[in-house]
């Protein structure tokens, strides 16, 4: 059996321990309580790209059972970014969470968010969080963004080692799935992997020609996906061997479609999106969104979330309480090193030249 499926196999042991531990009406740290919810303000609403798997019913749940009441609507990454760029001056969402650095940068640029420090703030990494030390966006996990094939297809030393491995070894061309939807952090961080290599000033958009076709040749050596049908079921069914996939969705997928897969390693390394959560400036519910921050990020929550979702977090209490070969797995997966304010400045316009000229 697969490493990642014996870890879901842990997980799902611990899991409704780990949930009823956050089954309260008031969460707490070690540190200091995090306040109720109390829904007499009305409903929060909570933007966030970390909704897929079941995670938007889960949230509610708990939230509701610890006294608050919130409204979870749930887009790409850059979607998510962009519709908060877009409500600026009537803004709908009271928080914003599961956005990496390449996004918050975007929000704190356009003020759209607004500083706040949450009781478990002491709890984390202050390396993971805002780089300005101002307190506007705070770690929740960390998230390893990778290519996964199908481990009975091939052996580590057979499956590709890099991500232009694909359309450039006539071996993959046709077997690795290509997505048409560039809205999600998963897609976009991959493609900032790749086009952060080939930075170029007097290229296009900051990057070299060979950055330009490494995209061509991705999409036109790629099998498109299938709207409604995941990944992994069409490596199950022999349609593809491989494609993106974000850490933490790998062991429920592994059980639901019986595919043992691994994920490559690259020497440059991978793409980490280490997941945030804000508060939105100009929420008429700010005692109450940053109450939900408070419960939200510690460690009890994040221990629950972590167990459920196979996820790793950065509370250093939640970090003690998850399985330990979640923490290995993710200890062992090797950072790849970018540039994220070259990216961050650069992957909007990345992301419109991409729809527009290679997409087909």
């Amino acid at each position: 059996m697969h490493q990642l499926t014996r870890m879901a196999a842990a997980v799902a042991a611990t899991t409704l321990l780990l949930t009823a531990c956050s089954d309260s009406t008031a969460t707490e740290t070690d540190a200091e309580p995090a306040a109720s919810g109390d829904s007499s303000g009305g409903t929060l609403v909570v933007y966030t790209n970390s909704n897929a798997d079941g995670r938007a019913e889960w949230l509610d749940e708990q939230a509701s059972a610890a006294g608050f009441d919130i409204e979870v609507v749930g887009q790409g990454g850059g979607d998510t970014t962009n519709k908060i760029l877009a409500e600026a001056n009537n803004p709908v969402a009271d928080v914003v969470f599961g956005l990496n650095h390449m996004y918050f940068s975007q929000l704190v640029g356009a003020d759209t968010i607004e500083p706040y420090t949450p009781a478990w703030s002491d709890e984390v990494d202050p390396d993971l969080a805002d780089p300005s030390g101002e307190g506007y966006f705070w770690p929740l996990i960390q998230q390893g963004i990778v290519l996964a094939y199908n481990a009975d297809v091939y052996t580590p030393e057979e499956a590709p080692q890099d991500w232009t491995d694909l359309w450039t070894d006539e071996r993959f061309q046709g077997r690795y799935e290509t997505v048409d939807g560039l809205g999600g952090a998963t897609t976009q961080l991959i493609f900032a992997g790749i086009l952060d290599r080939y930075q170029d000033p007097d290229g296009d958009l900051g990057v070299s020609d060979e950055g330009w076709e490494h995209i061509q040749g991705y999409f036109e050596h790629g099998n498109p996906s299938v709207p409604e049908t995941d990944l992994y079921l069409r490596m199950a069914e022999g349609e593809v061997d491989m494609g993106q996939m974000f850490t933490s969705g790998i062991p429920s997928r592994e059980a639901e479609y019986g595919v043992d897969s691994a994920v490559m390693d690259p020497e440059v390394g991978i793409p980490f999106a280490v997941e945030q959560i804000a508060l939105v400036k100009g929420t008429d519910q700010a005692e109450e969104a940053g109450a939900f921050i408070d419960w939200f990020g510690s460690a009890e929550t994040q221990a629950a979330w972590s167990a459920e979702f196979d996820s790793m977090p950065v509370n250093e209490g939640a970090i003690a309480e998850a399985d330990p070969e979640i923490v290995e797995f993710h200890e062992n997966l090797e950072q790849q090193d970018i540039d994220w304010e070259f990216v961050a400045e650069n992957i909007a316009s990345w992301i419109e030249k991409v729809e527009l000229e290679y997409v087909p």
